[in-house]
């Protein structure tokens, strides 16, 4: 069984069990949080799309922790004008693992 949904601007194929890297959101690592917008479902024998989301569908998921990813270097010049700026990034993101697909 699978589902995709929305969240944060992005679509997410995710299974039970499964580990996702998500947007920042403001919950504590140990907490449940519910996802409403989920655009299809599917299983073993049944698919079930949308429009736009599947009614009373959800998705269950623990926060496993709230981090940020590795340093990108942002580098930016222009040739032959002598100007360059180079600018670090470390994006927030929540780590959760998906507990239950439900309809």
């Amino acid at each position: 069984m699978f589902a995709i949904m929305e969240f944060g601007g992005k679509q997410y194929k995710v299974s039970e069990g499964d580990v996702v890297f998500l947007e920042k959101m403001d919950v504590e690592a140990g907490e449940t949080v519910k996802f409403d917008k989920v655009l299809a479902v599917s299983d073993n024998d049944s698919f079930k799309a949308g429009t736009p989301t599947v009614e009373g569908a959800f998705v269950e998921a623990n926060v496993v922790k709230n981090g940020k990813a590795p340093k990108i270097v942002v580098f930016r010049y222009k040739a032959k004008k002598n100007e360059k700026k180079k600018q670090g990034h470390r994006q927030p993101y929540t780590k959760v693992q998906i507990t239950k697909i439900g309809l």
